[in-house]
C-alpha cells in the first residue's frame, strides 16, 4: 500500500489523497465476509533470497477480535504484492456478481485517482473534472459530465464552476439542467448534489448540501476539510457542513443574479419560465437570501404589455418621489386584472400595479412584505386608492348634495343619478350591514371607486384563504372547505346607479332590495377571489332575470311587493 502511494505521488500525485489507506475501508469488508485473508508477498531483495523464511504471509480474522498470521501455501501464492480475499456470508452471495461488484466501484470510487480493474477492464474512466481549472473545461466535457451525475439526456442550461479557499477548502461543480421533472407529474425531486471528499464519494444526493429550493441543481462538492464519520457515510462536523451550505447558496445565487443582468433574454425566456417557482418557493422558506432572490423576480404590470415582464428592482426606478409602496393585484388572469375594480383607482392617476395569477405569488408578497424600503401593499387592501372615510362619502360637499366628481359632474361610470347625499350614504351603509349582518362587518362609502358599487377591502383574509385553497388543493382536499369566510368590510360608491336604485327600492321592496344586496355582496367577493362555489348564486340570478323579464312586459309589473319598485320602463334599469 505504502509503495502503489509513494508511486501516485511521485507521479505528481498525493499519498494524502488515499482516503483511509488500510483502515476502515477495510474493516468494512466483514460487513460482507464471515472470513477476511490479507495474502502478501514483498517485493524487495530480501524476498528474492535462498532461505528467507515467511517470504509470502496470510493474515486471517473472522473479525472477532483475534487474527493468526500463517505462511502463505505455494498454491495460492503470488508473484509479489498483496490481495484481500473476502469470504462471503451465504446470504450476500450477490457480491460475487460481477455487475453488483462493477456498480458499487463506480458509484463510490468511479473518480479516484488510481486505475480499479475488475476481472481484467477498468471500471473508474470518468475524470474528475470538478478539480480541474474551470477554465480549461470545455462545453464538451461539460456536457458528457452532466449526463454523467444527473442521468439525464440533454444538455444544461447553465454551468457553475468554482473553488473556494473559505470558510473551507470548496471544489464545485453545478449544472441546471434545461428542464425540471416535477411538472411532469413525476414527485417531488430529490436533491441533486452529491458530497465527495478526495474524490471518493461520501454521501450521493445529500439533502445537507444546497437548500430544498435548490433541488433541480445537479453536480458534485469535493471538500477536503470534512471530518467523516467512521462509516464515511456523513460528515462529523455538522456547523462546518452549515457553513459550506451557505457559501454554496450564496454562489448559486449570485450566478443566477449574474445571468439576469449579463444575458436578460436568456434569464427569462429559458430560466425563469422553467424555475421561477423554486425562486418562490425559496423566498417563502430561505430568509437568510430572502432580499437576494426577490431581485431575480420579474411579473407583469398593467404598464407593460401581455407577457411582458418587469422585476422589482425596475419596478421600484420606475415610482414617483412621493411613492412609498409597491401595489399588486392578484387575479387569475390579465384580462380579468385588468377589469377588477381594484383596478379603477389606479387607472385614474395612472400608478403600476403588479399582477400575479398564482396562490404562490400570493404567499410570496405576504412573506416578502417589502423591497428596497418600500412596503408590498395589495391592491384590495382598505385604505388603497382613493381615499376613504367612515361612513361619509369623502366625495359629499358641504351642502349634503349628491356625491360627486371633482369637476362638479356626475360619475363616470355612465350614471345619470346624482348619487346619494351624505346622510342619505349613512342611512344605506346601516342598512346594508344590518341586512348582511353575518356576512358584512363594515360597511362604509368610498372614492376609490368609478364604474363598480362595491368592493370588499378584508385584503389579509383574502391572501389566507387563497393560500389555504392551494395547501388544500395540493393536498388533495375541497377548496377551503374547513375554512369558513370570515366578515368582510364593504365600501360601496354612492355615486353609482347600482347603489341609488337599491336605495329606491329598499324603502318600497325590502325582499327584493335583500336579494340585490346579496347580488352585489357576491359580485364582491367574485371580484377578489374569495367565491369558492359560484353555484350557490343561481336561484339568486334566476329570481332576478324573472323581475327583468316581467319589468319588460308593460302593465305586468305593478307597485306590489316582491316587484320592482314603480315598474320599470323599457331601456331602463331595473333598480332604477
Amino acid at each position: 500500500m505504502q509503495a502503489e502511494a509513494g508511486d501516485g505521488a511521485g507521479a505528481g500525485g498525493d499519498s494524502s489523497g488515499v482516503i483511509g489507506r488500510f483502515g476502515v475501508g477495510f474493516y468494512s469488508g466483514f460487513m460482507v465476509a464471515d472470513k477476511v485473508d490479507v495474502r502478501s508477498r514483498s517485493a524487495g531483495k530480501a524476498a528474492e533470497d535462498e532461505g528467507t523464511q515467511h517470504e509470502a504471509l496470510v493474515w486471517e480474522s473472522t473479525g472477532t477480535g483475534r487474527y493468526t498470521i500463517s505462511p502463505l501455501p505455494e498454491e495460492v501464492r503470488q508473484e509479489r504484492g498483496t490481495s484481500v480475499v473476502l469470504h462471503l456470508r451465504p446470504d450476500l452471495s450477490e457480491y460475487s456478481n460481477e455487475a453488483t461488484v462493477e456498480a458499487v466501484l463506480k458509484k463510490y470510487s468511479n473518480f479516484v485517482g488510481f486505475p480499479i480493474y475488475l476481472n481484467g477492464n477498468r471500471v473508474n474512466t470518468v475524470d474528475a473534472i470538478w478539480l480541474d481549472d474551470p477554465k480549461s473545461v470545455d462545453q464538451e466535457k461539460h456536457n458528457a459530465f452532466y449526463k454523467y451525475v444527473s442521468s439525464m439526456y440533454d444538455d444544461p442550461l447553465s454551468t457553475i464552476h468554482f473553488r473556494a479557499d473559505a470558510p473551507l477548502d470548496i471544489k464545485a461543480l453545478f449544472y441546471i439542467p434545461s428542464f425540471h421533472q416535477e411538472k411532469y407529474g413525476m414527485g417531488r425531486m430529490d436533491p441533486g448534489v452529491s458530497l465527495y471528499s478526495r474524490k471518493v464519494l461520501i454521501e450521493a444526493k445529500s439533502p445537507d448540501i444546497l437548500p430544498d429550493w435548490l433541488r433541480f441543481i445537479k453536480g458534485v462538492v469535493d471538500s477536503e476539510d470534512l471530518p467523516l464519520s467512521i462509516s464515511r457515510e456523513k460528515p462529523q462536523d455538522t456547523a462546518l457542513v452549515a457553513k459550506m451550505k451557505r457559501a454554496l447558496t450564496r454562489k448559486v445565487v449570485s450566478h443566477l443574479s449574474n445571468m439576469m443582468k449579463k444575458d436578460t433574454d436568456k434569464y427569462k425566456e429559458e430560466f425563469y419560465k422553467e424555475y421561477s417557482f423554486f425562486l418562490k418557493e425559496g423566498i417563502c422558506q430561505d430568509f437568510e437570501n430572502q432580499s437576494a432572490l426577490s431581485k431575480l423576480l420579474y411579473f407583469e404590470t398593467n404598464k407593460g404589455l401581455d407577457g411582458e415582464m418587469t422585476s422589482l428592482e425596475e419596478y421600484v426606478s420606475r415610482c414617483p418621489p412621493e411613492q412609498k409602496d409597491i401595489y399588486y393585484l392578484f387575479a387569475p388572469s390579465r384580462e380579468l386584472a385588468l377589469q377588477s375594480p381594484y383596478m379603477e383607482a389606479f387607472g385614474e392617476d395612472g400608478r403600476e400595479v403588479i399582477f400575479i395569477y398564482t396562490a404562490i405569488d400570493d404567499f410570496v408578497m405576504a412573506n416578502l412584505k417589502a423591497f428596497e424600503g418600500r412596503d408590498l401593499v395589495s391592491a384590495d387592501r382598505s385604505g388603497v386608492g382613493a381615499s376613504e372615510s367612515g361612513g361619509k362619502s369623502s366625495d359629499e360637499n358641504k351642502d349634503g348634495e349628491g356625491a360627486k366628481t371633482e369637476e362638479g359632474k356626475d360619475g363616470d361610470d355612465g350614471s345619470s343619478s346624482p348619487g346619494l347625499s351624505t346622510k342619505e350614504a349613512d342611512e344605506f351603509c346601516t342598512w346594508f350591514k344590518s341586512t348582511l349582518d353575518a356576512k358584512v362587518s363594515t360597511c362604509r362609502t368610498t372614492s376609490r371607486l368609478s364604474s363598480s358599487p362595491a368592493v370588499v377591502t378584508d385584503a389579509e383574509s383574502g391572501a389566507l384563504r387563497r393560500m389555504m385553497r392551494m395547501v388544500e388543493t395540493s393536498e388533495g382536499g375541497t377548496s377551503t372547505g374547513g375554512m369558513p369566510l370570515p366578515k368582510q368590510t364593504v365600501e360601496i360608491n354612492p355615486r353609482h346607479e347600482i347603489v341609488v336604485g337599491i336605495d329606491r327600492i329598499r324603502k318600497r321592496d325590502p325582499v327584493l332590495a335583500r336579494v340585490l344586496a346579496e347580488q352585489v355582496f357576491d359580485n364582491c367577493l367574485v371580484a377578489a377571489g374569495l367565491l369558492d362555489d359560484g353555484r350557490s348564486m343561481l336561484p339568486r340570478l334566476n329570481d332576478l332575470l324573472l323581475c327583468v323579464v316581467k319589468s319588460s312586459r308593460p302593465g305586468d309589473v305593478g307597485d306590489g311587493g316582491g316587484d320592482v319598485s314603480g315598474g320599470a320602463s323599457k331601456n331602463k334599469s331595473i333598480v332604477n
